[in-house]
């Protein structure tokens, strides 16, 4: 454990105020993710996962705790062009093809023109789209669009990834295809991931850590180191060591709603 990690939350509370009354959405928050992290998030619907994401890319305020990105708070993280988000829908803009969505990140921070074609042609070629840039999302199917995403996400070059659920809409042989294709992402990059998934043996197979959540309050009821090379072929879902964390995971989310 660095001394100096990349993402830090100490007692982080957030309550929203409601006509019916506040809801407690995280509680007592506390946890720590280093450079390089590929950090997974999981729990139950309504455990706070999206909001925890959201906080770390200042998009929701906490009202209790600290949270630092980069040793900053959120806002001036997002400000210094600190993360990439990528969403639960590629959300792409259909009039605009798969280079010209890239670009937009590009446009939006001012980046000089004459590097935006390098720029674009480097991430799609990250993301394994090289020679797609010319069409438009409604000729890719749903995982080349995912792509095109975090290709998107990528484009100015951010430390830090915030991915929130980006492979849950799609079938298992394509998420499987790009689950892969994230870890070498991640190895070639050295990112550091945060990924908000509801699949426990996505969550094990992609993650250095797991972090586990509980709902009403979301709270932290578990942080499980992986014991899984780097190096994960996907049928190490198969082995011993994987079915192992997975069956933690599985305990602790059970653990987590003993406390409804």
């Amino acid at each position: 454990m660095s001394t100096n990690p990349v993402i830090e939350a100490k007692g982080l509370d957030l309550t929203f105020e409601t006509n019916d009354g506040p809801v407690h959405a995280l509680k007592g928050v506390d946890l720590a993710v280093d450079k390089g992290d590929f950090v997974s998030f999981i729990g139950p619907s309504g455990c706070g996962k999206t909001t925890f994401l959201r906080c770390i890319a200042g998009l929701e305020h906490p009202t209790g705790g600290t949270l630092t990105v980069n040793g900053m708070t959120p806002d001036e993280a997002r400000k210094s062009r600190a993360y990439g988000y990528v969403f639960q829908a590629a959300g792409l803009y259909p009039w605009r093809t798969i280079a010209g969505n890239v670009r937009l990140p590009l446009e939006i921070m001012g980046y000089p023109k004459s590097e935006h074609a390098g720029r674009i042609e480097k991430v799609l070629d990250l993301v394994d789209l090289k020679g797609f840039g010319k069409k438009f999302p409604w000729q890719l199917s749903g995982g080349m669009q995912q792509r095109a995403s975090i290709a998107r996400a990528l484009a100015f070059d951010a430390d830090i990834m915030l991915m929130d659920e980006p492979f849950g809409a799609l079938d298992e042989i394509v998420r499987d295809h790009l689950n892969e294709q994230l870890l070498d992402l991640w190895a070639r990059t050295e990112k550091t991931i945060a990924f908000v998934t509801h699949s426990i043996p996505e969550a094990v197979y992609l993650s250095t850590k797991i972090v586990v959540m509980s709902p009403r309050p979301g709270r932290i009821t578990d942080v499980i180191e992986s014991p899984l090379p780097k190096e994960r072929p996907l049928d190490i879902r198969d082995s011993k060591e994987f079915l192992d964390v997975a069956h933690r995971v599985r305990e602790g989310l059970r653990e987590g709603h003993s406390y409804d």
